[in-house]
């Protein structure tokens, strides 16, 4: 393997810092990588189309709950960050990383139609001596056999002019253990050239660099991580309806199993999946699959038990109002979280969001509480109502036929909301500590 003159000299500015960072996406994945290597001594340019994104983030304001104001500030203060929507500023950057959604489509194929445009944007303003890698979740091939093409028109040459990986987001948000920089980086090159560079470049701000021999390899970590999460989720989802029909608590088999010192990894369950990857990687690996005629049934089936929830959850709703002699129809339902996980303020393919819709259909008085979520955003896959966040006041609560339990934000304190309800139905072991006023609690 040779070196080009731009494979040296894009390896000498990032290890003397001197690159600068292009990120296209400014969301949960784009804005803390942005923070990792700031911190490290980059300069950054985000780019992403949604101009209320840049003039926050040019005013210094954060709209994500884990990226402070003063984080965002702080970079401007040093004059190492710029925002903007003007993608032919590309050229300005040395390594592009594209962190843009890979959503579904209503067929529930992948859609790539960011990635693409996106790809096409960079296209138009390559130049030699640049490396872009993917970072957006998607399925094996799609670096080779999507982005390479576009990129090709350019009539640049990988691996000599310039270099293309993929390195797959690792984000867990709303866990304080975990940043950016902390979480092992998966890195995988189109060829050697490109691995060295991206693995040099992801050692500069990550503390753990995990090379891989492929494009491919990488893509495929990615979709197992969450295709691993979502059949085990599913296992346990399954067994609490048949541990419910039979009078056994789930949770406590749980906390009695994970005792276990090996050979046992705590999942549980819930009211549905969300958040961007997992209910959504599985059928990324499953298109694969039918496209080579092999069938996937684990993945298949963990996707209809866990898209199944919301309307279990439903029908035991159903059943703890049916006993208080009250249909869904003309009754209070109060929804407490609308984020699809604790304590955060993403509420990307919440679970909430389809209780919402399915407590609709029914007749049911909706409002919500969740204090990380001041307004319902418009969803894509959802039809939701225009509602703003209600405080969890006494007023309130002894307002409502039903408080439902879809989020257990640390926020919510529980020993003084049930005590105020008519009739908690809780999806996620919320209430599992509360003394007073356990007989209105329904487990879901």
């Amino acid at each position: 393997m040779t070196t080009s003159g731009h494979f040296n000299d894009l390896l000498d500015s990032i290890v003397d810092k001197s690159t600068t960072i292009g990120v296209i996406g400014l969301g949960y994945v784009g804005l803390p990588l942005i923070d990792a290597y700031i911190t490290a001594g980059f300069s950054a340019i985000g780019f992403d189309v949604d101009q209320k994104k840049v003039d926050a983030l040019l005013e210094g304001k954060s709209y994500i709950a884990h990226i402070e104001h003063a984080t965002i500030a702080g970079w401007l203060q040093k004059k190492k960050f710029d925002a903007t929507s003007d993608m032919s500023r590309l050229a300005e950057a040395d390594v592009i990383l594209i962190c843009v959604p890979t959503p579904l489509s209503d067929s529930r194929d992948p859609d790539l139609t960011y990635v693409e445009q996106t790809t096409q944007s960079i296209a138009q303003s390559l130049r030699p001596g640049q490396m872009v890698v993917l970072e957006s979740t998607t399925y094996p091939g799609t670096t080779r056999d999507v982005l390479l093409p576009i990129l090709n028109d350019s009539g640049l040459q990988v691996g000599e002019d310039f270099f293309l990986a993929y390195s797959p987001e690792r984000e867990d948000p709303g866990n304080p253990n975990f940043t950016a920089g902390t979480i092992p980086k998966v890195v995988g090159g189109y060829e050697p050239n490109s691995t060295k560079l991206a693995q040099s470049f992801y050692e500069q701000a990550i503390t753990s660099i995990v090379p891989v021999d492929s494009c491919e390899v990488a893509e495929a970590c990615k979709i197992l991580e969450n295709t691993y999460r979502s059949v085990n989720i599913a296992m346990v989802n399954e067994l609490k309806m048949l541990f419910q029909k039979i009078g056994i608590d789930i949770w406590e088999v749980i906390d009695a199993a994970k005792t276990k010192p090996f050979g046992f990894q705590a999942f549980y369950p819930g009211p549905g999946l969300g958040g961007h990857c997992i209910p959504i990687d599985p059928f990324y690996l499953s298109w694969v699959a039918r496209k080579h005629e092999i069938p996937t049934k684990f993945i298949e089936l963990a996707g209809e038990i866990n898209t199944s929830m919301p309307l279990y959850v439903i029908h035991r709703l159903a059943e703890a109002l049916n006993k208080q002699g009250k249909p869904i129809k003309g009754s209070k339902v109060g929804v407490f979280g609308i984020a699809y996980k604790k304590d955060v303020d993403d509420p990307r393919e919440s679970p909430s969001f389809k209780l919402m819709e399915l407590l609709e259909e029914r007749g049911a008085e909706l409002s919500y509480c969740d204090p990380h979520i001041p307004k319902l955003p418009q969803m894509r896959h959802f039809d939701v109502p225009a509602l703003e966040h209600n405080e969890a006041t006494a007023e309130y609560i002894s307002s409502l036929d039903c408080v439902l339990i879809a989020t257990d934000h640390s926020a919510f304190d529980w020993e003084e909301i049930v005590p105020h309800a008519d009739l908690v139905v809780d999806t996620r072991n919320a209430t599992q500590q509360v003394t007073t006023g356990r007989e209105k609690i329904y487990k879901a």
